[in-house]
């Protein structure tokens, strides 16, 4: 993981994939929500590194710091109760998730305000972004989130400064459990296996990797101990970009597109066959032979 890993795979509002770029391996990271401990040590580290404003903590019954992210907090460790033969914590990490098909990026009409590079990070840049909030309908895990005050839109980065020289996110370097892992998609998908099977040995027989493909996979995957109940660690079951912007950008555009188009066409053919319009005053005058 070397500095190249910042060349551009896709912008937002552009013609995507550019092209004749290289090829590269994804970077994932590795969540097991059976050994995190919830002890929030990912959460200060966030903070710290992005250097990001603090937030005062809202209670709401349980441990959790926030209610949910905010423009300022970015990473999140959720607490949930699930009952099953027994009061269960659910403890993970939320935040965003790297899609493969990222429906933020598909939504963004502005140019290059959004960009998923080589190595399959998809980063907000500030500096491009106009407000409009239409990421935040094309996310399907409701992860951007708008800042009242500069009026853009904020959320992780998978720490892309820290990756493009060599260094895992600080979220990690910080974990004192081992639950989160940083390393290719193959590495990560591979480790993830391999602790559902060591679950599944322990009794837990519905023990999944949360890789949804219903946005090409994501580059944050998860280990759930109860991977038939997704919700009850805070996740969609079958997350996909919202059906209004696909129908927007895949269909609704290029027919805007190609009316646009078949209009010029039309009025070509039109001057062709009839010539110039004239101007009404100037046609009778060549009628009666007046002068204008």
């Amino acid at each position: 993981m070397a500095g190249g890993t910042l060349e551009l795979r896709r912008i937002s509002a552009s013609k995507s994939p550019a092209p004749g770029i290289r090829q590269m391996p994804t970077v994932t990271k590795y969540i097991d929500t059976t050994t995190c401990i919830g002890c929030k040590a990912c959460e200060v580290a966030c903070q710290e590194w992005n250097d990001l404003p603090a937030e005062t903590t809202v209670q709401i019954g349980t441990y959790q710091t926030l209610p949910d992210m905010t423009a300022n907090f970015w990473n999140l460790i959720r607490f949930a109760e699930y009952e099953n033969g027994g009061l269960h914590w659910l403890m993970r990490k939320d935040q965003c998730m790297h899609c493969e098909d990222p429906g933020c990026l598909k939504a963004c009409p502005a140019p290059s305000a959004i960009v998923q590079y080589m190595n399959g990070i998809v980063d907000f840049q500030q500096d491009h972004c106009i407000g409009c909030g239409y990421c935040i309908t094309g996310c399907p895990f409701n992860i951007p989130k708008f800042h009242n005050k500069t009026k853009k839109v904020y959320k992780c980065t998978l720490c892309v400064d820290r990756v493009a020289v060599g260094l895992e996110p600080a979220c990690i370097k910080a974990c004192p459990t081992g639950c989160l892992q940083f390393g290719t998609k193959s590495q990560m998908v591979q480790l993830a296996h391999h602790r559902v099977e060591q679950l599944k040995n322990q009794g837990y027989s519905q023990a999944t990797v949360y890789d949804p493909p219903g946005v090409g996979g994501t580059n944050v995957i998860t280990v759930l101990a109860y991977g038939d109940r997704p919700d009850a660690y805070g996740l969609p079951r079958n997350p996909t970009i919202p059906l209004a912007v696909r129908l927007w950008k895949d269909v609704l555009q290029w027919l805007g597109n190609l009316s646009i188009v078949g209009g010029l066409i039309i009025a070509a053919l039109h001057y062709l066959r009839f010539g110039p319009k004239a101007v009404k005053e100037e046609a009778q005058a060549a009628e009666s032979g007046d002068e204008i």
